[in-house]
């Protein structure tokens, strides 16, 4: 699997898996109606900010990830980031590489840690692998977020020191 900078072609090929995940509204604190013009606009972001994709030997997308400033000014020397797998290729590390990727990213650009502010405690399988590679919750905002099956779920706010 190779990660790189994604570019604009890329995002018909990520628009229908971003689609599927924002409108299934399980994981992303995202508008559930979000239309493929203001999703790229929300993912595509500028420098020094990224965003990614990870492609298979056939120039597959498998998944993407942007990676920002978690805020600006005297918060700027933390960065925080957000991935999206397509549900057709998760189980493969997908995730898992993009999130390493994001944190060596992270590491080269001088941030201090990366914290991600609302990861949803019903997404056990994000936060098992979150905390597999050192991100602790550091606080939980209870039912921060309506899960359409599950109503009112926390959320996490978890963060790894750099």
């Amino acid at each position: 699997m190779l990660i790189r900078e994604a570019t604009p072609e890329d995002w018909p090929a990520v628009w229908p898996f971003f689609q599927e995940i924002v409108a299934a509204g399980e994981t992303l604190t995202y508008p559930l109606e979000l239309g493929k013009d203001d999703g790229r606009g929300w993912w595509y972001l500028a420098a020094p900010n990224r965003t990614v994709v990870a492609v298979d030997d056939d120039g597959t997308i498998l998944g993407t990830a942007k990676m920002n400033r978690n805020h600006q000014g005297n918060g700027s020397h933390i960065a925080s980031a957000t991935y999206l797998v397509d549900p057709k290729h998760s189980g493969r590390g997908v995730g898992r590489a993009l999130v390493e990727y994001s944190v060596a990213w992270a590491r080269v650009e001088g941030y201090r840690a990366m914290q991600f502010n609302a990861v949803v405690e019903s997404n056990v399988y994000a936060v098992k692998l979150y905390e597999s590679l050192g991100f602790k919750v550091i606080g939980t905002l209870p039912e921060g977020f309506n899960h359409p099956t599950k109503g009112y779920v926390g959320v996490h706010s978890m963060h790894l020191a750099l």
